[in-house]
């Protein structure tokens, strides 16, 4: 079975942004997390359909 979801530090890698940058812009930018868990144990993680098709939307084209 194929992975459905992605933790943090995964979803940075794929953007090739930093950890960071995901906690903190990741809800401006458009992408939804998911919460595991609760409390101090709970774990953000992002669909991986929806960070591909995310990144698919930011291309730039005409450069």
């Amino acid at each position: 079975m194929a992975q459905q979801f992605m933790t943090v530090k995964e979803t940075a890698e794929y953007l090739n942004m930093s950890v960071p940058w995901v906690y903190r812009e990741v809800t401006r930018a458009g992408l939804v997390p998911y919460r595991f868990g609760r409390g101090r144990n709970s774990k953000l993680q992002f669909k991986v359909s929806e960070v591909q098709a995310w990144a698919k939307q930011q291309q730039v084209s005409g450069i």
